[in-house]
């Protein structure tokens, strides 16, 4: 696992994309999404998302985040479609290593080849 410090200087070049990762669910994510699962060795967290989009198919946007207490190592993943409403997902981590307090993903219906619609997962300065 890297540091704090190389994890979100690695974000902070994740502006956009050129090459997509297919999960074996089908969910599809960013050259970003690979950098940090792989920094932060996260895989479960791309494992989480993915294991709610056949039950989010009618979702066009969702904003995944996961908030961290580093203290106790305790964590919560929520997904939201609107910032006015309640959480939509809510799934409770009991034991994390993720050293970010915080980070935040972007899933959104797309199309990788203008035809077949795919689900994306990025991050924010991705979308």
């Amino acid at each position: 696992m890297k540091t704090v410090a190389e994890i979100t200087n690695n974000m902070a070049y994740a502006i956009g994309t050129e090459g997509y990762t297919r999960h074996f669910t089908g969910l599809i994510f960013t050259d970003g999404v690979k950098q940090l699962r792989q920094d932060a060795d996260a895989f479960w967290l791309v494992d989480a998302i993915a294991s709610y989009q056949h039950k989010l198919k009618k979702v066009e946007f969702q904003v995944w985040e996961l908030q961290v207490n580093l203290e106790t190592k305790k964590a919560v993943l929520t997904m939201s479609i609107d910032s006015d409403k309640p959480y939509f997902v809510t799934q409770k981590i009991p034991y994390t290593d993720f050293p970010l307090k915080t980070v935040k993903f972007h899933v959104r219906l797309g199309s990788l080849d203008g035809y077949n619609p795919a689900w994306v997962l990025m991050l924010p300065s991705e979308d």
